[in-house]
C-alpha cells in the first residue's frame, strides 16, 4: 500500500480521538452505580459508553473497517495505559495516611474487571464494526441511505454489545471471583439480567440517537470526501498495520 493510501484526515483523527476519550470516560465512571428507572440500576459509564459505538458507526461507515480496526486498538491500549497509571497511582504511599482513600475508589480498578472490560471491549467492538462493514458491501448500491444505515447501526449494535456483555458480566462478576476467591461476586441469575439490561438499553439508545447519528455521518462523508467500502480486505483483528 503506498503512501498516500495510509495518510488520514483531520476528521479521523479527531473522530478517533473522541472515541478514545469516550472509552476511558466510561471505566472512570463505572464506579458509580445509578437508579434508571423502578429497581432497575445502571452505571455511570452507560451515560457515555454507547458513545463510542457510535462513534465506531460512524468510523467504520465513512472511513472503513481498517480504519475503525486502528481507532479500536487505540483505543484499547489507552484503556489499559490508564488502567496502568491507576494501579501505580493507588500503590503510591499518600502523604498523610489514608487519605487517598476517595482516589482509590475511582482509579484502583479491581484486576479482574479491568481484564474482564478490555477484553470484552476489543471483540464487541470489531464485532461492531465488522458487521457495519459487510452490511455496507451487502447494501451497496440499494439507496436510501437513512434506512439501510440504521438498519446496519442497530444491528451492528446488537451484535457488538451482546458480545460485549457475554464476556464482561459473567467473567468479572462470576468467574474470576470463583477462580481466586471460590465463589462468584453475583448469583447466576444477576449476571444474566444485567447483560438483557445492558444490551436492551444501550440499544434503545442507539435507536434514540440515530436521527443525530445519521446527521453526523452526513456531514463527516461531505466534509471529507470519503465513503469507504471494504472490497477485498482481510478482517483479522490483528492487521493494524493494513489502514
Amino acid at each position: 500500500m503506498n503512501k498516500a493510501n495510509k495518510q488520514v484526515s483531520v476528521s479521523f483523527m479527531l473522530t478517533g480521538i473522541v472515541f478514545c476519550i469516550c472509552l476511558v470516560a466510561s471505566n472512570l465512571l463505572e464506579t458509580k452505580v445509578f437508579r434508571a428507572w423502578g429497581s432497575i440500576t445502571l452505571t455511570c459509564g452507560f451515560l457515555v459508553f454507547p458513545i463510542s459505538y457510535i462513534l465506531n458507526d460512524v468510523i467504520a461507515e465513512v472511513w472503513g473497517y481498517r480504519k475503525a480496526r486502528l481507532i479500536i486498538w487505540m483505543g484499547f491500549l489507552m484503556n489499559f495505559f490508564v488502567v496502568a497509571l491507576g494501579g501505580i497511582a493507588c500503590a503510591l504511599p499518600p502523604a498523610v495516611e489514608g487519605s487517598d482513600e476517595a482516589f482509590k475508589q475511582v482509579f484502583a480498578f479491581a484486576p479482574q474487571v479491568a481484564v474482564a472490560s478490555l477484553l470484552a471491549f476489543i471483540v464487541g467492538s470489531l464485532l461492531n464494526a465488522m458487521v457495519m462493514s459487510k452490511m455496507k458491501m451487502a447494501d451497496r448500491n440499494k439507496g436510501h441511505f437513512s434506512y439501510y444505515f440504521s438498519l446496519r447501526a442497530i444491528f451492528s449494535t446488537i451484535v457488538g454489545e451482546s458480545a460485549d456483555s457475554i464476556i464482561f458480566f459473567p467473567l468479572a462478576f462470576y468467574i474470576f471471583p470463583f477462580i481466586f476467591t471460590g465463589a462468584p461476586m453475583l448469583t447466576f441469575d444477576i449476571v444474566v439480567e444485567l447483560m438483557l439490561t445492558q444490551v436492551i438499553a444501550k440499544t434503545l439508545y442507539e435507536i434514540i440517537v440515530l436521527p443525530i447519528t445519521i446527521q453526523v455521518v452526513k456531514f463527516v462523508k461531505r466534509a471529507d470526501g470519503t465513503d469507504a467500502y471494504d472490497e477485498h480486505i482481510s478482517y483479522s483483528a490483528f492487521k493494524i498495520k493494513e489502514i
